[in-house]
């Protein structure tokens, strides 16, 4: 089986392509199953779409859920075709944007960080300044909130848990024991970890989370699956086997699959 449950498209502002494009080019690739999972709106947010170059208008939704289950019709007889979503964890927010997940039949749900401190993780400059107590202590607020996101039992899979790194490939050096506690509140909540290899199109140079981290995952008992986190069609299922070869190497013997909000596991 081959799947592919982190796929983007032009609803957010920063994705090329439509959903029908990432589905057939999950199906020249020969995947068995692919998920789509665009930005979920701000829903906390009076505006309808706060921020257009990220995140999809909250009046977009049900357009978005709506073309999503009729390309799974469509598409059933060549692939299985997944409805996610990538959703923010704000815990002021947390019972909205449940009672509105709650309302559609999601597959799964990816958790994300991607601000910390008002600012994206993505955003090199944030470091320039910091000192060494600093950069640790930004650091440990990322992983608390990944630890916040893993325990609200939102979702099914939390996204690129170390992609601070990359715009900044020193964050793994930063000392801190933060990720460790991560992994044991993940493993505790049971949640899977993505392997996101969008990280390869960023300066770090290789996905999230890096090796040592799914070795320590694996200690851990944390379980893993696969996202492209593709922006452009071309990049769905990038480095599927490599990835998959990868996780044998370290000592996974399966990864998680996912449908209608229950997991299962396949081995590798």
């Amino acid at each position: 089986m081959k799947f592919d449950f982190h796929t983007h498209h032009d609803r957010c502002g920063h994705a090329v392509g439509s959903i029908r494009e990432y589905i057939e080019a999950a199906i020249e690739k020969g995947l068995t199953m692919i998920g789509i999972s665009d930005h979920s709106p701000y829903f906390g947010n009076p505006i309808d779409q706060p921020q257009p170059g990220i995140a999809m208008a909250k009046s977009e939704f049900p357009s978005y859920i709506k073309e999503v289950l009729s390309l799974k019709q469509e598409y059933k007889e060549q692939i299985e075709v997944l409805l996610g979503v990538e959703s923010d964890f704000f815990p002021k927010h947390a019972e909205l944007y449940r009672s509105v997940y709650d309302q559609y039949p999601f597959d799964y749900i990816i958790g994300s960080v991607h601000a910390v401190g008002g600012i994206s993780i993505f955003n090199r400059n944030r470091w320039k300044k910091l000192n060494m107590q600093e950069k640790i202590e930004t650091k440990a607020a990322y992983y608390e909130q990944i630890i916040l996101s893993a325990k609200s039992g939102m979702f099914d899979i939390l996204g690129h848990i170390d992609a601070m790194r990359g715009y900044y490939p020193e964050f793994g050096d930063i000392p801190t024991d933060a990720v460790d506690r991560t992994l044991q509140v993940i493993a505790e909540c049971d949640v899977a970890i993505e392997i996101n290899t969008s990280g390869s199109t960023k300066e770090c140079g290789g996905w999230y989370p890096a090796d040592d981290l799914l070795a320590r995952a694996l200690h851990y008992g944390v379980k893993v699956t696969f996202g492209s986190d593709a922006h452009i069609h071309s990049r769905v299922g990038d480095e599927w086997e490599l990835v998959r070869q990868r996780l044998i190497d370290i000592g996974f013997k399966e990864w998680a699959a996912f449908r209608s909000r229950e997991r299962f596991m396949v081995p590798l």
